[in-house]
C-alpha cells in the first residue's frame, strides 16, 4: 500500500489536512506560502496547547512540525529582501526556542511562541 494510502486509513483527517495543503501550497506564490507555513506553524502550536489544556504532555510531533518550519523559513528568505536578516533572526530564533520545547514543553513558552507567530501573521495582513 503507498504511503498515502496508508495515511489516509489511519487517519482520514490528517489525510485530508495534508492534501487540502498540498493544494494549497501548488497554488501558492511565495507571499502565499509563507502565510501558508506561519499558519501552520500555529495550528502545529495551537495543538500542542491543546494537550496541555487537557492536562496532558503534548507529543514531539506538533513542535517538531512548527520547529521545521521555522527552519525552513529562515533559510528561504529571498536574497535581496529589505528586511532578510531581520527574518532570519526572527524565524531562526523562534526555531531555537522550538528545539528547547520538544523534550520539555512548557505551556507558557509555548504559548508566547505561538503568540509571536500569531503576530507576525496580523502584521503580514
Amino acid at each position: 500500500m503507498g504511503a498515502m494510502m496508508q495515511m489516509f486509513s489511519q487517519n482520514p483527517a490528517a489525510a485530508y489536512r495534508r492534501v487540502t495543503l498540498d493544494a494549497r501550497i501548488a497554488a501558492s506564490g511565495s507571499a502565499d506560502l509563507t502565510r501558508i507555513c506561519l499558519e501552520e506553524c500555529e495550528a502545529a502550536l495551537a495543538h500542542a496547547l491543546i494537550a496541555f489544556d487537557r492536562g496532558q504532555t503534548p507529543s514531539r510531533e506538533p513542535i517538531s512540525r512548527a520547529q521545521t518550519i521555522m527552519l525552513w523559513l529562515a533559510s528561504s528568505v529571498a536574497p535581496g529582501h529589505p528586511l532578510g536578516a531581520s527574518l532570519k533572526a526572527f524565524y531562526g530564533g523562534l526555531a531555537a526556542q522550538l528545539g528547547g520545547q520538544i523534550l520539555q514543553p512548557d505551556h507558557q513558552r509555548l504559548s508566547e511562541i505561538r503568540k509571536d507567530v500569531s503576530d507576525l501573521l496580523e502584521a503580514a495582513g
